[in-house]
């Protein structure tokens, strides 16, 4: 989909803040209510916005842990491939996946109260998938830059 000047603006302001209201949205952009609305609808049947969230401050819910966990998996056959992404999707502790390139298979980002829940994560849930050949942490000592904002 071909986004205009106006889209690329609407978009920023949604990241910013998408509980804005279309009337405070028309103020900003210099559009009527129902031109917004009729925007957002497009981006929204286009797929450019896929959905609409809340952040959620993990300190705030015993969340404020968080590790990089490289995965090796022991054979990257189809089967083994999807069986540990299916797995592995469904952890909760698992905020994303990334299948990469290099050493490591996948990296995932995981969120949990602290150390001692992250061992137990480790060793009750994790190294229990299936075809997972071996396993490196990292962990955060500090957030630098952490946003949800893409620059359109």
């Amino acid at each position: 989909m071909n986004t205009d000047t106006l889209d690329r603006k609407l978009l920023g302001l949604l990241q910013e803040d998408a509980k804005k209201t279309n009337k405070e949205l028309a103020g900003k952009l210099g559009l009527s209510v129902t031109a917004v609305y009729e925007r957002i609808k497009k981006l929204e049947r286009a797929g450019v916005i896929s959905k609409y969230v809340a952040l959620v401050k993990p300190e705030k819910v015993d969340r404020a842990f968080t590790a990089f966990c490289q995965i090796k998996l022991v054979q990257h056959t189809k089967n083994n491939v999807t069986a540990f992404e299916s797995q592995v999707a469904k952890l909760s502790e698992v905020l994303e996946v990334f299948h990469v390139s290099g050493e490591y298979d996948y990296i995932l980002k995981v969120m949990v109260r602290d150390m001692e829940a992250y061992r137990e994560f480790m060793l009750n849930k994790l190294t229990a998938l299936d075809h997972i050949g071996s396993t490196q942490s990292t962990f955060v000592i500090s957030p630098v830059k952490n946003s949800t904002v893409l620059k359109v």
